[in-house]
């Protein structure tokens, strides 16, 4: 067993035709780059597609790459631009993506109430999220599902900090309202 590489290594062994290291490499960052796109689409296969096209990017552009900024942060930058590509696209613009959202649990001995309520406000918030324009979406599901700081996000939009912030205060003030309209008929046919 070879001792934990950094991507650094791996990517300079992948330059060198090494195709174990460059597995390695999409394996230690495929559940974030999924995760990212899956909560900026909404749809598990467009997400699978798009996590697929990422990597292929990442792969092709690993020579230009900028080494002043870390590597998961230049993938989350691919994995967004990808996502802007998909939407701007006309598979998109032709009406080819569905509202598909998987539920997992973590606490399988919760009571079944708890349960349902979960998975009702999850699907609430979710609906409420992508109903925010993708460029105030992308800032809340960077800051508030990735944990990234102000100047990171600014960096991977190519935005300025107090583009940034005020992305954020009225993706939030929006969030609100949203979630304050919808009624408990509305929860329940989002939760179907």
């Amino acid at each position: 067993m070879r001792p934990l590489q950094s991507d650094e290594q791996l990517i300079q062994e992948g330059k060198q035709g090494i195709e174990s290291s460059m597995e390695l490499l999409i394996k230690r960052h495929y559940r974030m780059v999924f995760a990212y796109i899956y909560r900026y689409t909404g749809d598990y296969h467009t997400s699978y597609d798009l996590t697929q096209e990422t990597f292929c990017k990442m792969v092709r552009a690993l020579g230009s790459r900028d080494k002043d900024k870390s590597f998961p942060s230049w993938l989350l930058k691919i994995a967004l631009n990808t996502c802007r590509d998909h939407y701007r696209s006309g598979a998109f613009k032709a009406g080819q993506v569905s509202q598909e959202w998987e539920e997992g649990i973590a606490d399988p001995n919760a009571l079944l109430v708890d349960l349902i309520e979960r998975k009702l406000e999850n699907a609430v918030v979710r609906s409420a999220v992508m109903d925010l324009p993708p460029y105030q979406r992308e800032t809340i599901i960077l800051r508030y599902y990735h944990d990234l700081k102000i100047k990171d996000i600014a960096d991977l939009t190519s935005a300025g900090e107090s583009t940034v912030k005020s992305r954020i205060k009225q993706g939030l003030a929006k969030l609100k309202m949203l979630l304050e309209r919808r009624s408990p008929d509305d929860r329940k046919k989002t939760s179907r």
